[in-house]
């Protein structure tokens, strides 16, 4: 324990962060050797460049910024979208398709306590937004014949209890060894010097990397590689919320592949100009998403010749990957996000904080920075009636009220 408490002052000394250690001799031996295998695991070398460089992603300059063109759904030939269904029920059938969930949320802004896809949604039967994303995989499996795999990523705070979940309900009468979790990573939270922020005394506060933190995650665990070797070759990325998701699309996975495009996203019209969304355009000759600010008033306003908005379409976290574009993508570096929010912290008395403002600096990478790293991509245009209904607030919209009426009316399919 001496050697090893050695080597971690050490550590903190080069980083001026030394106050993490501040009540450690008030720990037990237990609490001790916890915080001390915390603070040998982390990556202070990172995490300095990350704070150094927190302000270096700056608002885009609006001049690079082009509209997008998309692959809209409702206009697509008849004869070729019965050819894509082909070319991606044949992936489909041939086990070579993945989903990835995104599941690291608490459910707190609906008043929820537990992991956000434990919430039951008000429908009869009750269902959990879990049971309703895996009942997709129980239509795939009565449709195809094939058992397609299913990846929940978590967080350090709900693994244990999503997993708890699955196992008391069963798995949802899903092949439970086709159902795997994994754990998001995560950061240390810093203060507005750059201190390290302190949850407990025997605990450096961590938040998750982001859901750009999906593929080093499912690199370090082990995931990409056994997905490679069962000869899963295209992977559909979902956030938790939502209940709408058609995760099992083969139109959009036949339309992506037969346009030769190794990633893939699916899209909405805005409701109105105003909406506060990602968008999709060209920057820099590449697709990718901006964010709504990132694009003046008079851009978000203009229209095409039939009317649609330029810059109207939005993300909707629906993406579709090839298995080598995930590869592709842990060889890069995404860029991190600085988010300043209000964090509970460890005074330098030891006493509990409940901070009433911002405080603290999370940070965090976003899955839709890894589009520039390809040549092109595919964007297909949904209607948000038929796959879009997130469960966010508690009311209003994107609310379970909203969700429960999408999700009724598009039961199936």
């Amino acid at each position: 324990m001496d050697e090893k408490y050695s080597l971690a002052k050490r550590i903190l000394e080069k980083y001026n962060q030394l106050h993490v250690l501040k009540g450690y001799n008030l720990l037990s031996e237990k609490s001790k050797e916890k915080l001390l295998d915390q603070i040998l695991k982390l990556d202070f070398e990172t995490v300095k460049s990350i704070y150094d460089n927190k302000d270096s992603i700056g608002v885009i300059d609006r001049n690079i910024i082009q509209p997008i063109d998309v692959i809209d759904k409702e206009e697509i030939d008849e004869e070729i979208k019965n050819e894509c269904i082909k070319i991606g029920e044949n992936i489909i059938y041939n086990n070579q398709y993945a989903v990835v969930i995104m599941a690291g949320g608490q459910g707190t802004r609906l008043g929820h306590n537990g992991p956000k896809g434990t919430y039951m949604l008000d429908i009869t039967p009750a269902k959990s937004i879990f049971e309703i994303l895996i009942d997709r995989f129980k239509e795939a499996k009565e449709k195809y014949g094939v058992v397609i795999p299913c990846y929940i990523m978590t967080s350090r705070d709900n693994y244990d209890a999503t997993l708890e979940f699955f196992e008391q309900h069963e798995y949802f009468d899903y092949p439970s060894n086709a159902i795997k979790f994994f754990n998001q990573e995560e950061l240390p939270m810093l203060d507005s010097d750059g201190k390290i922020i302190l949850e407990e005394l025997d605990l450096i506060k961590e938040g998750a990397n982001g859901n750009g933190g999906v593929f080093g995650s499912l690199y370090r665990n082990g995931i990409l590689d056994e997905m490679n070797n069962a000869g899963i070759s295209w992977i559909f990325i979902s956030g938790v919320d939502n209940i709408l998701a058609n995760i099992i699309d083969p139109l959009f996975l036949g339309l992506t592949i037969n346009a030769n495009c190794p990633i893939a996203s699916k899209s909405i019209k805005k409701r109105a100009p105003e909406e506060k969304a990602g968008v999709f355009c060209i920057k820099n000759g590449k697709k990718v998403i901006v964010n709504y600010n990132e694009i003046s008033d008079e851009m978000s306003r203009k229209k095409d010749e039939k009317g649609n908005l330029l810059y109207g379409d939005i993300n909707i976290v629906s993406h579709l990957f090839s298995i080598d574009s995930l590869y592709q993508i842990i060889n890069e570096k995404l860029p991190y996000h600085a988010d300043y929010k209000k964090c509970n912290y460890i005074n330098s008395l030891g006493t509990k904080v409940i901070a009433t403002e911002p405080n603290a600096f999370k940070f965090e990478t976003y899955i839709f920075d890894s589009f520039e790293f390809f040549e092109d991509m595919l964007i297909y245009r949904v209607k948000r009636e038929d796959e879009f209904a997130p469960i966010k607030n508690a009311q209003g919209e994107d609310s379970p009220h909203t969700a429960k009426e999408l999700y009724l009316k598009r039961r199936c399919f």
